[in-house]
């Protein structure tokens, strides 16, 4: 807490809240726009950081992070095109909400659920993450490669499509990391004769490549449709006491499970978003009218999704593990600074991890106000040409690459990896286990050799040690369950109704 006193006069001064207000609106204004994401932003801004202090950047990237999140609201209630990945179930009430005369109603549940969401996990993310950062400070190597292989398989296991495309993206993270100086012994290797190569590729050119290079070649060869505009007239967007006392029960809910889900390494706001959906139906007395307008079904989406963001960055300042895929990003951004991430954070650097702490708040409050009185207004923005943004857009990217190191070669590197982003997306291979391999890759490489070296060479640690053995398990649990789920009689598989039943579909 004395920590959380001293960042304070930081985070809350004229300077502070100005950078966190700047990541915060423009995360709102990214997240309303279909096609753009905050990742792609995040991955965007990080040259821009530079010149600033850590603190302050990651000050900046977290109203990022809490502003695209909840922005994808804009676009999912009123044009039926989910401005985020997490704001997908939004649409299949929101937008029934809007056509049916009550587009006003339905931002208002929605803007207030991902403000309470975004409450809940914050509370979270102060009480639990120095807790677990000390607990972490015990783990041994082999404790810290087995969560890493747990966040991996975790996050191929959860990714959409086939898992083996997941692990197989993973595994590609890893190769791609490989390249560059061997940790051991300090000689360079997969350098195949070329000096650039000898330090590996730059974190921030592959992020930008994947993210945001990828986005503009998706956007530039897709078309995403023309939607029935709702326009906003004058309507209440604040709810009243009445609308607390039947919907907060649910807001909790969804938001403790909200947070839950992004305390799990690599999972994001997607998941969150579909676990307090269904779960809010289950509890529904009219489960029937989820997919047609119930604000019950908004307000579950909204504070799920939001309420990932402080989940997830738990595990990024405890452990040094990222929650989701922005996460892994803000990890690269920690690393830039030259700032390692995990459980010392709170010793090395404590007023980056508690200004991270009260700007994930102080985003919340600035996004919930911002939305509120500009809620008339963002719908615009929902309808912007995406091709009057994109040739800005890679100019950005070019330059922030170049700009990094000084090296034409890093514009390649970029280039290169907006390709294989696209064809990956293409082929309907997901990014995520990707980047969380490339980031986590050398990591789970170091533990590894350290753990080797000081058991000469002996694994056997990783089922012989308790928590190993345990995360080990959680982890081949993952790797077999599609197989073991096609074993269960019916009765007992995921989601089967009870002999005679009546539950929702």
């Amino acid at each position: 807490m004395d920590g959380l006193l001293q960042a304070l006069p930081l985070a809350l001064s004229l300077e502070g809240l100005l950078f966190t207000l700047i990541g915060t609106t423009l995360g709102i204004l990214v997240g309303s726009i279909p096609g753009l994401s905050g990742t792609m932003l995040i991955a965007l801004s990080l040259p821009l950081t530079f010149t600033m202090s850590p603190a302050l950047a990651l000050m900046m990237l977290v109203g990022m992070y809490v502003g695209s999140v909840a922005g994808g609201l804009i676009s999912a209630t009123l044009l039926r095109m989910p401005g985020t990945p997490a704001s997908v179930l939004t649409t299949l009430d929101g937008y029934p909400m809007a056509r049916a005369g009550r587009p006003g109603r339905a931002l208002a549940l929605g803007i207030t659920a991902s403000f309470v969401g975004g409450l809940v996990s914050w509370v979270a993310l102060i009480l639990v993450s120095r807790p677990l950062a000390d607990f972490a400070l015990r783990f041994t190597p082999w404790d810290y490669f087995a969560f890493i292989m747990v966040a991996m398989v975790l996050i191929a296991s959860l990714s959409r499509g086939a898992m083996v495309k997941g692990l197989l993206s993973g595994f590609l993270g890893i190769l791609i990391a490989m390249p560059g100086s061997d940790p051991s012994t300090g000689m360079p290797r997969l350098a195949f004769g070329n000096r650039a190569m000898e330090n590996g590729f730059d974190v921030l050119p592959v992020l930008i490549g994947l993210f945001a290079v990828s986005q503009i070649m998706r956007g530039l060869t897709e078309h995403l449709g023309v939607a029935e505009r709702i326009e906003i007239r004058r309507e209440r967007v604040t709810l009243s006491l009445a609308d607390w006392r039947r919907h907060g029960g649910n807001m909790l809910r969804s938001s403790t499970l909200g947070t839950l889900i992004g305390i799990l390494p690599g999972v994001g706001a997607n998941v969150g978003s579909v676990v307090a959906y269904s779960t809010a139906r289950s509890f529904s007395k009219e489960p029937e009218r989820f997919g047609t307008g119930s604000e019950e079904a908004v307000i579950a989406s909204e504070a799920g999704n939001s309420a990932t963001v402080g989940g997830a960055l738990v595990p990024l300042v405890a452990i040094g593990i990222p929650g989701s895929v922005i996460d892994a990003i803000l990890i690269g951004g920690l690393y830039l600074h030259g700032i390692v991430p995990g459980p010392m954070l709170f010793s090395t650097n404590p007023d980056v991890v508690y200004a991270i702490m009260i700007s994930c708040l102080v985003a919340t409050l600035m996004m919930f106000v911002l939305m509120t009185g500009l809620v008339r207004h963002l719908p615009k923005l929902a309808r912007v040409d995406r091709s009057l943004l994109l040739p800005g857009i890679l100019v950005f990217c070019i330059v922030g690459s170049y700009a990094a190191t000084n090296r034409f070669f890093d514009v390649w590197v970029m280039l290169a990896f907006g390709v294989l982003g696209f064809l990956l997306e293409k082929a309907r291979v997901p990014l995520a286990p990707l980047v969380i391999g490339f980031i986590l890759g050398p990591l789970a490489e170091a533990k590894l050799r350290t753990g080797l070296m000081i058991t000469a060479g002996d694994p056997s640690p990783l089922v012989t040690q308790p928590l190993p053995a345990f995360l080990m398990g959680i982890a081949l649990l993952l790797l077999l369950w599609p197989l073991l789920s096609r074993l269960l009689p019916p009765r007992l598989k995921p989601g089967a109704r009870p002999a005679g039943g009546s539950g929702p579909a």
